[in-house]
């Protein structure tokens, strides 16, 4: 078996291979803003691991981010190359100062092994149109090239409160994708800014809504009244959540919907570099403190062992040393790190031992992280 870097030679095998792994790709194995790790095996591709380059909000900043997709040829299976592979990505990735690094996992045993876990959610609701809820009407009009710009700030400030989201900047995400939609309707505001926004495609069946944005409740309620008004042209509409704000608190409780859930998977490559990245809004409040943590992770050794999370004035960061009184698994820093999951749950699944109580209060209770982008 060996490990290497994924060269352009190898995006046509590499391309197959993926194709076969997932019915479909998304894009090719190499291109601007996404690097990979190849395994061959008798001098043949028999393994790829692609990594995008992203940013996370959590806390109100970004926490630069790796994206894996995985993919081993059929008759390669069970023989090592796939943990080989994640085992050199964490690797690449500490070298390329992405300290964090998540993934949609179809074999969640073989991520979880390596210290990744389950983190936040990605949903669909399925829903009738004839009973989402009506605004007033509001001046929408369809988006155009010069609104990019503003139309991507209308979704980066929504992104920004919401822990785990992506802030879809180059080049790993082009925002001028969205005008190849169907629909891309825009509420303009003043001096060419953006209010709110609609991008969907039709389908056959059902409208498929990728995202439903507006910076206050009027636009969003205004966006939603333009959703309903495909009621007898379609029946239904597939709405990708992005503002949990719209599909929760705005629409009428008593639709009838479907939640489709998709769980991704979270890895704290580096905890010094993502606790510096990362925001703390709860550390303003907190006064000077420590936890003394012992570091559970033989894949990551270069921030295993006893480490020390420390709050002071209004900041926080890690640092070597303390008593180790808190032993926490790899996977625990994950569920942690997103707000997923509080000491007392991890307590209960056996990733974490001793009192983490300052860890809790650091990350608060600012709802449950989630992708709004499938990678």
């Amino acid at each position: 078996m060996l490990i290497r870097e994924l060269t352009v030679d190898d995006v046509e095998d590499a391309d197959r291979l993926r194709r076969v792994a997932f019915g479909s790709i998304g894009g090719p194995s190499l291109r601007p803003g996404r690097r990979g790790l190849a395994a061959e095996l008798d001098g043949r591709l028999a393994g790829v691991l692609t990594i995008k380059d992203f940013h996370q909000f959590y806390g109100g900043s970004t926490v630069p981010m790796g994206g894996l997709g995985l993919a081993v040829a059929p008759h390669a299976r069970g023989r090592g190359l796939a943990g080989a592979l994640l085992d050199a990505s964490l690797r690449d990735l500490r070298e390329r100062g992405q300290a964090l690094s998540a993934l949609y996992a179809t074999v969640p045993a073989l991520y979880r092994s390596r210290g990744w876990e389950r983190a936040g959610v990605h949903e669909w609701l399925d829903l009738p149109l004839a009973r989402v809820p009506a605004g007033a009407r509001i001046d929408a009009r369809p988006a155009v090239a010069g609104d990019l710009s503003a139309l991507h700030a209308c979704y980066a400030d929504l992104a920004s409160t919401v822990d785990g989201m992506l802030d879809r900047s180059p080049p790993a995400v082009d925002v001028a994708d969205v005008l190849a939609l169907d629909v891309v309707s825009v509420v303009p505001g003043h001096d060419g800014d953006v209010r709110g926004y609609l991008a969907a495609e039709r389908g056959v069946d059902r409208l498929r809504v990728f995202d439903l944005v507006g910076r206050d409740v009027t636009t969003q309620l205004g966006l939603l009244s333009e959703l309903g008004s495909w009621s007898g042209v379609l029946d239904r509409a597939a709405v990708r959540v992005t503002d949990p704000a719209v599909t929760g608190l705005l629409t009428d409780q008593a639709v009838e919907f479907t939640v489709t859930t998709s769980a991704w998977l979270l890895r704290v490559v580096d905890l010094p570099a993502a606790v510096a990245a990362r925001g703390w809004p709860a550390a303003r409040w907190l006064r000077p403190a420590a936890v003394d943590l012992d570091v559970v992770d033989e894949h990551a050794p270069w921030h295993a062992g006893r480490r020390r999370v420390v709050v002071e004035d209004g900041r926080v960061r890690v640092e070597p040393g303390g008593s180790g009184a808190v032993r926490l698994h790899a996977r625990a820093l994950g569920p942690w790190f997103s707000g997923m999951q509080d000491s007392h749950a991890l307590r209960r699944a056996g990733l974490l031992d001793g009192d983490a109580a300052l860890l809790d209060r650091l990350v608060g209770a600012p709802g449950v992280p989630r992708l709004a982008d499938f990678f």
